[in-house]
């Protein structure tokens, strides 16, 4: 359709651009973030989805519009982490006794093909059960450790048949291996072990620092701080139209307005999701046509920053700049 020459409109299109770190990703490893103490929002929009931005060119209005910024949020995903089950993975040191559904020690007659299942004072050293654990990846990890939080008495059963984690040529009556009639037998009579939260615990202090999951992410929505709080209070948000500075402020200045919501304790959100919500300019901002414009939100803290490195995916950042945009008739 053919542009109406000397006619312009002036719409409500707000503009918007974002970060994101892959699901079973690091902050460290996201292509457009890195290492990088300094996310710049409105400079790099190729290959982003509608999700992602609305802009068609980095940094520039498209065709010859203009646009009249009347306010600026920032929005933080609040969902849940996902982390990667192969890499990386930690080992235990030692076997686990094998119990039953009391938590008593369990032993086996290995003289028996089946039957051979022995408890109370008939456990010897000699017959008592034992097992090892399989390398465990971290998303397993933060599962049991869920489970075990959410047990009245904290801990999680494993059954000696779940080849997820048992590493079944390790089931040992004494330093007798068990063959799978014997295994099937017990699996049957409710062998299993026990791991506790201290337990779970120590195998996520055995991941390498740099891929060690923030508390934040790994303990959501227990009253000790969230995710959000952490970006928003370690953070300072600048708006550059040109190469000078319109705005600059800690991010905890600009609430997102956006977002769900709820009444309980266990929800925190940037900012009441109500367009009102958030900050707004005193004066309009006037991006001008080709003209360059950007935001940048930055850590100052390389303590800090480190931390934000170990952050899990699926994580959006978006920045949004609303208001007016002027346009051609069509």
């Amino acid at each position: 359709m053919a542009v109406v020459q000397g006619v312009k409109e002036k719409v409500h299109l707000p503009i918007y651009d974002s970060i994101k770190v892959q699901p079973e990703e690091q902050w460290s490893n996201a292509g457009s973030v890195g290492g990088s103490s300094t996310l710049k929002f409105f400079v790099d929009v190729q290959g982003k989805t509608k999700l992602e931005t609305n802009l068609q060119s980095a940094g520039l209005l498209p065709h010859y519009n203009t646009f009249e910024a009347r306010a600026m949020r920032v929005v933080i995903s609040d969902l849940p982490p996902q982390f990667p089950n192969d890499d990386p993975q930690v080992s235990t040191d030692a076997p686990f006794d094998v119990v039953d559904d009391n938590n008593d020690a369990l032993g086996y007659d290995t003289t028996k093909t089946t039957g051979g299942v022995l408890t109370g004072a008939a456990v010897l050293p000699a017959n008592a059960l034992s097992v090892s654990l399989k390398d465990i990846g971290l998303n397993d990890l933060v599962d049991l450790l869920h489970s075990a939080e959410d047990d009245p008495d904290n801990e999680v059963g494993i059954s000696v048949d779940d080849d997820n984690f048992i590493d079944q040529s390790t089931i040992e009556a004494g330093t007798t291996a068990l063959n799978s009639a014997q295994i099937n037998d017990l699996t049957d009579f409710g062998g299993q072990i026990i791991l506790t939260i201290p337990d779970i615990e120590d195998l996520l202090n055995r991941v390498p620092d740099a891929q060690q999951p923030l508390d934040e992410q790994v303990h959501r929505n227990n009253g000790a701080g969230t995710l959000l709080g952490k970006v928003v209070y370690n953070t300072v948000t600048t708006f550059y139209v040109g190469e000078k500075i319109m705005i600059q402020m800690p991010t905890w200045f600009f609430p997102s307005g956006a977002g769900p919501y709820s009444e309980t304790g266990g929800i925190v959100t940037h900012g009441e999701p109500t367009p009102l919500a958030t900050f707004r300019f005193a004066e309009p901002i006037f991006i001008d046509k080709q003209q360059n414009f950007r935001v940048e939100i930055e850590v100052p803290d390389s303590d800090v920053l480190k931390d934000f490195q170990r952050i899990y995916g699926p994580f959006f950042v978006w920045v949004v700049l609303d208001g007016y945009m002027t346009r051609d008739v069509q």
